[in-house]
């Protein structure tokens, strides 16, 4: 099966989403210039969004990378946030910014925010390349968004489906005969 036969439609394309995350990068650094920086990449989906977004960030930063989830190989949040951080990484005294790719309902954004906050992070901002409002449950916003979509299942760019499709180079709406079965 060829994977574009999966889309029903593209909605960014490659050169859209390195534009973006090209301006994405440039207005984090203009607003961080001078202050210590810790970006944190959610695993696995914003992995791809983290190191492009990275890339693009010119000024001294640390990386980590943390594992949250809500989604329970579905299509649909679960609820419960579990959340595990990389060995030896303490929030403590540093200037956060988490690069996640979609903020949905928004309890794994926020949970991850709440944690950071309570171990000490001086601040904790949000860059997500896609916002999906209309399905907020948590009062919550980031503060960087790359795109704003409809209420679509997205693959795609780092995120996935059962843990497929990662891989395409552009977000496009997943086919709803795949996971309507």
């Amino acid at each position: 099966m060829q994977l574009d036969s999966v889309i029903s439609r593209v909605l960014y394309t490659e050169e859209q989403i390195r534009r973006r995350v090209e301006e994405l990068g440039k207005q984090i650094t203009e607003e961080y210039k001078g202050k210590p920086l810790a970006v944190i990449g959610v695993l696995r989906g914003g992995s791809v969004f983290c190191s492009d977004l990275i890339r693009n960030i010119d000024i001294p930063m640390e990386l980590s990378f943390i594992e949250a989830s809500s989604y329970k190989d579905g299509t649909k949040p679960q609820g419960e946030v579990s959340i595990s951080f990389s060995k030896g990484f303490t929030a403590k005294g540093l200037n956060i910014l988490i690069a996640e790719d979609i903020i949905d309902t928004g309890h794994t954004l926020k949970t991850v925010r709440d944690r950071l906050l309570a171990e000490g992070a001086l601040s904790v901002r949000m860059c997500c390349i896609l916002d999906k409002p209309s399905r907020r449950q948590a009062e919550i916003t980031a503060d960087y968004v790359g795109f704003t979509i409809p209420d679509e299942f997205v693959v795609g760019y780092g995120l996935d489906y059962a843990g497929k499709y990662r891989n395409l180079p552009y977000i496009g709406i997943l086919s709803r005969s795949v996971y309507e079965k």
